[in-house]
C-alpha cells in the first residue's frame, strides 16, 4: 500500500523545537523590540527574524503582510501596555494619584534599564501615521481612548479624595496626560534623561490639584 505524502505548504519552515504558536509569539517579541527603537518605517524584517532565526521566505507562513505583522505587534503591545497601567492604577496600595505617580517611576526604569533606545510604540508610530497603512490609524486612537479610560479613572478615584479639583473633566485630563505624556518620552529619548517625565508629571499634578493658584 503506498502512503500518501501532503505536499508541504509553500514557505513552511522546517519543523522546529519549539511550535508554529512559539515561533509566531518569538517573531512579535523581536517586532517589539525592534519598533519601539526604530518604528515601523525603517524597520526592516531582516533583523526581526535573524533575532528568531527563521528564514526570511519562512515569515509568509506566520504572516500575511509586514503591515499583518505590525497589526499583531501593535496588538501585542497594546496588552503588555494595559497590563501594566492596570497593575498600578488598580493597585489597592496607594491612593489613586500616587499610583499614577509609581506608573510614571516604572516608566522612567524601563528607559533607564534600555539606555534610553526604546520609547512607546503607539507613539512612534503615531509620528508616522501619515506613512503607514490607513488600518493603523482607527487602532492606535482606539488603543488611546483604552488608556485614557483607565488614567480617567484613576483621576475620578483622586477627585474622590480631593487630590483632584472636583469640577474638572476626568476625560479631558486623560487626553492631556496621553498628549503631554508621548512628548516627555521623545524628549526623554532625545536628551538620554528621565527629566522631562519628572517635569511633565509635576506640571501635570499641579495643574489638577485643588491648590494649584494661576500665576498673576
Amino acid at each position: 500500500m503506498t502512503e500518501n505524502i501532503t505536499p508541504p505548504r509553500r514557505g513552511r519552515p522546517p519543523k522546529r523545537r519549539a511550535g508554529t504558536d512559539d515561533t509566531r509569539a518569538l517573531l512579535i517579541r523581536s517586532g517589539l523590540e525592534l519598533l519601539t527603537e526604530q518604528g515601523f518605517v525603517a524597520s526592516g524584517l531582516d533583523p526581526i527574524l535573524k533575532r528568531v532565526g527563521v528564514p526570511k521566505g519562512s515569515f509568509y507562513y506566520y504572516f500575511d503582510s509586514k503591515e499583518a505583522f505590525g497589526l499583531e505587534v501593535l496588538a501585542a503591545y497594546d496588552r503588555y501596555f494595559a497590563a501594566k497601567l492596570d497593575k498600578h492604577l488598580s493597585s489597592d496600595t496607594l491612593p489613586p494619584l500616587q499610583r499614577l505617580q509609581a506608573f510614571v517611576e516604572d516608566a522612567k526604569q524601563g528607559m533607564i534599564r534600555h539606555d534610553f533606545r526604546r520609547g512607546c510604540l503607539v507613539g512612534n508610530l503615531e509620528q508616522e501615521v501619515a506613512y503607514l497603512p490607513e488600518r493603523f490609524r482607527p487602532r492606535l486612537l482606539s488603543i488611546y481612548q483604552h488608556w485614557q479610560s483607565k488614567v480617567a479613572a484613576c483621576l475620578v478615584a483622586s477627585q474622590q479624595t480631593g487630590d483632584v479639583t472636583p469640577t474638572m473633566n476626568c476625560n479631558e485630563l486623560a487626553e492631556q496626560f496621553w498628549i503631554g505624556w508621548e512628548g516627555a518620552i521623545n524628549r526623554s529619548r532625545l536628551i538620554r534623561d528621565t527629566q522631562p517625565l519628572d517635569r511633565f508629571l509635576n506640571h501635570f499634578i499641579q495643574l489638577i490639584s485643588p491648590t494649584h493658584q494661576t500665576p498673576v
